[in-house]
This record gives structure tokens, sequence and C-alpha cells, in this order.
């Protein structure tokens, strides 16, 4: 709020904002005054104020950290793998560093560090929650933070995004790999293929969401927060009739998502299979269904697409099978 009066021969301008220092200024003319005072209450509105270097002072960015993991990613549904981000980054040494002193030049340096051990992708996907807590801390807690430091950070990420599908033999090896095993939770990996969902998905999908009689199941909230509902094909339907129902045990598949990305490494690794991901599977499920003929509409219904170039990043169809398809065309 800014106070404007007259001091002898001058007009005193002063501007208080909880949370910032004063800020004042003195003038000869009241109506300098009074627009330089709206000047800077249309910055307090912006919250564009210096920041108040005492409050900074007391913070350190790993305090910050811990309140945004604590108060702020628990309530996410992908708390466990964003609490493990945070959980590695506070044991960095910038964590020790004061909100006050705290710059974009030191997540530069932070940048240049990581980059020798991750990708650039890896690193912007850890920065991106604590972007977003300095958002949340300026705007809703109350905390005089001048410019998010992470905003003008320059991160030149690589189109990178993978293609990769099961190659020959591949997906034999792999069954040939399960049947070895008495645990039946091992099926996962199958289902992914003939639904093309994310792994998170499986592991979230419970018995009561299954309809084997009608074929379907339902996902209630996905990635993109949207519901829909997901048609099984026979092979699917006759990997749940042999998945074991517990009393007591509502999912579908009753594993963390760390157990069965052991589970999946410790397969891949028998099969001798190299650099395949879990998720690799949705990329190939999307990639048949589009073999099969399926329009785009259709199968963005079944994939939970909203954005039809994100769906196309995950179609590729297989090379033999466009050339044997322009054969049939062309002969």
């Amino acid at each position: 709020m800014a106070t404007i009066r007259k001091r002898g021969t001058k007009w005193q301008v002063q501007i208080r904002r909880q949370g910032f220092p004063t800020i004042s200024r003195s003038f000869l003319k009241k109506g300098d005054a009074a627009e330089w005072a709206r000047h800077w209450e249309a910055k307090a509105d912006r919250n564009e104020l210096p920041a108040n270097a005492k409050v900074l002072d007391s913070i350190s960015l790993g305090q910050l950290v811990e309140r945004y993991r604590d108060e702020v990613v628990v309530t996410k549904r992908g708390a466990e793998d964003e609490t493990v981000v945070l959980n590695a980054f506070l044991r960095d040494p910038l964590c020790k560093k004061k909100l006050s002193a705290l710059s974009t030049a030191d997540f530069a340096t932070y940048r240049d560090r990581r980059l020798t051990s991750i990708s650039a992708r890896t690193l912007a996907r850890q920065l991106a929650p604590l972007s977003n807590m300095f958002n949340i801390a300026k705007r809703e807690w109350g905390i005089p933070l001048g410019k998010n430091p992470l905003s003008d950070l320059r991160m030149a990420v690589q189109d990178n995004r993978r293609d990769r599908r099961l190659r020959e033999h591949e997906l034999d090896r792999l069954i040939k790999v399960s049947r070895k095993t008495r645990n039946p939770l091992v099926l996962p990996f199958l289902f992914a293929l003939e639904t093309a969902m994310r792994r998170g998905e499986i592991l979230a999908m419970r018995w009561e969401h299954v309809d084997l009689s009608h074929r379907f199941v339902i996902i209630l909230e996905s990635k993109n927060g949207r519901s829909r509902i997901i048609p099984l094909t026979p092979k699917a339907v006759s990997l749940l009739r042999v998945v074991p129902q517990r009393d007591n045990v509502p999912f579908v598949f009753p594993l963390a998502a760390n157990a069965l990305r052991l589970s999946w490494d410790r397969l891949t690794s028998r099969a001798g299979i190299n650099d395949l991901h879990f998720h690799d599977l949705r990329h190939e499920a999307i990639s048949r269904f589009f073999e099969l003929g399926l329009t785009v509409p259709e199968v963005a219904s079944i994939s939970g697409h909203r954005d039809v170039r994100m769906l196309m990043r995950y179609a590729h169809a297989d090379a033999s099978r466009l050339a044997n398809k322009l054969e049939q065309a062309l002969a």
C-alpha cells in the first residue's frame, strides 16, 4: 500500500507490502509522487518488489525443497518417483545455500556438473519439480522470492525420443524366460503389449474395474488426469484369467513400481536383451494398433493421448510390413 505525505517542501512516498522491505522516495511535485507510487504498486501486485533479504536469509534451498516434498509432492500421483528425485537433490551442496544468495548462475553450475553423468532430457525432468516449487513458494507461501532462478536457465535438450520396438525373436525369448519362473506377476509386460497401458496404470488396476465378460478395463485416472475404457484383446483376457485373485488384495498386479522395474531388468537380462525399457512396450503396442488398421481416434481412445502429435511420436510401423503392404497395393 502506498502512502503519500508532505514533509517540508517535498512529497514523500512510502510503499509497504508484507514480506517486502519498505520502499520510499521524495518528490518536489505531488503528481510525480503519485505517478511513482502507482508504478511501484503495480509491481507489488505482480510480486515484483525487491526481495526481503532478512526473510530469505533465514531459509535455505534445502528447507524449501523439504517443505515442497512434504506438503505438495505427497498429494501428487507420481509422489514416489518425485520424492526419490528430490531426496537425491537434497544431498547436493547447493541445498545448503540461502535463498537470498541463490541465483540462476548457481543452477547453471549445477547443470554443467550433472550433465557429465546424465542426459540433458533427464536433468530437465529432474529440475521441473524445483521450478514448480519456486512458483508455489512465491505465489502461495508468501516467500518474497524474486524471479524464479530456473526460468532463465538454458537447457539444450536434444530430441532423443525413443523409437525402440521389439526385434525379431525378442518376444519369444521374453516369454520363454518368463515361463521358467513360478511367479505369475511377470505377466504385466505381456499385458502392456496387449493394451498399451503405462506401467503406473497397470499397477493401479483393480479387479473391481475389470470386466472380463465384456472384455474391458476402466482406468479412472491416467497420466493426463482423465479416465478411459480400454478394450481387452482375447489374449489380454486370457492373461488376466491366470492371475490369481487374493482375498483383501484389490490390485490385479500387487507390485510396487520398483519391484516391477527390478523384475523387468532381471527378465530382459536373462533373455539377453539390451536397451529395452518397459515403456517401450507401450510404444510397441501403439505401433501394432496402427499396423492392424485402427484409426488415429481409435488408437487415441485406447492409449489416452489427447494430442495427435504426441500419439504419432509413438507410432512407428515396421518397415518390412510397410514394404509388403506397398507391394500388395502396387501388384
